[in-house]
């Protein structure tokens, strides 16, 4: 899908699940032809001309101000997340429109020995990802933690998008599959925003969107979303269930890059758990390095 196309698509889904009422704006009765707001009543709401509306809605992103998108955005009450993607698509249209498209740099597969060091001497799972959901590194505990996606890559990056929706052994795996499906096709939305022109992360969407129609769905509704902190329930084969928490950060000095660690409560099953893990991780060590 063109820039253009998914400005069009993000809008209308955008402005599709809003209600008059909860834009406050006066409901006057009588059937509406499509659900959620008009284009003239964002337009109105933007404090903006239908026509300009339309323009942009039809994927045309040439001349729109920082001050129009802000108004859009509070006018769809966009979220921080949406904000920035809404932001991201009409940046990438108008490089398309001035200049050619050059080839993407590659992003980031390896991360500095500096950061290799920080990462092994972490005593809890700690991994670091690329935009695509690449793994991109691990320590031994975090690769330990995630073991059952690094069972079967057929020589492909290790992938949480690809392990999630197409290897069975996911729905296991995570105890709330579902919400985990729908954060993480988030996280890719948003990062098709941000690198449209990037060739893998097109193709990753093309082999998702062909083999799980529960991805396909997921796509289609142009949801994005920022993941920094929250809770993960897991089932090991080894140890059980684990509730963990997780912090993500991003790498300044690995650009691309995200760090995300997972803890558990002290003196809690999954403490003790996680302690059992390390230790059966101790005694068969795997090259968690995974730089490529």
């Amino acid at each position: 899908m063109t820039t253009s196309a998914n400005i069009r698509e993000f809008l209308m889904t955008r402005r599709s699940r809003l209600t008059p009422a909860e834009a406050g704006l006066p409901d006057f009765g009588g059937r509406r032809r499509v659900p959620g707001l008009r284009r003239e009543e964002v337009a109105l709401l933007a404090g903006m001309s239908v026509e300009y509306y339309v323009r942009l809605e039809r994927g045309n992103a040439s001349g729109i101000s920082d001050t129009i998108l802000d108004g859009i955005s509070r006018a769809l009450k966009l979220d921080d997340a949406e904000h920035a993607h809404l932001y991201a698509l009409v940046r990438a249209a108008n490089r398309g429109t001035r200049t050619p498209q050059r080839k993407p740099t590659s992003r980031t597969h390896q991360i500095r020995p500096g950061t290799r060091q920080i990462l092994d001497a972490m005593t809890f799972p700690a991994i670091v990802q690329n935009g695509r959901m690449d793994v991109v590194a691990t320590n031994t505990l975090g690769r330990a933690l995630f073991s059952e996606m690094f069972v079967e890559t057929h020589g492909r990056p290790v992938n949480f998008a690809r392990f999630l929706f197409l290897d069975p052994r996911a729905r296991v795996a995570y105890r709330e599959w579902n919400d985990s499906a729908e954060q993480i096709v988030a996280l890719l939305r948003a990062e098709s925003g941000r690198v449209p022109s990037d060739g893998a992360l097109r193709s990753l969407i093309d082999a998702l969107s062909k083999g799980s129609s529960e991805f396909a769905a997921l796509w289609e509704a142009h949801d994005v979303r920022i993941h920094l902190a929250g809770k993960k329930l897991f089932h090991h084969p080894d140890v059980g269930d684990l509730d963990l928490n997780y912090e993500a950060m991003q790498l300044m000095t690995d650009p691309g890059l995200q760090f995300v660690g997972f803890t558990a409560e002290p003196g809690s099953s999954t403490d003790h758990a996680l302690r059992l893990l390390g230790s059966l991780a101790a005694r068969h060590p795997e090259d968690a390095s995974l730089e490529r």
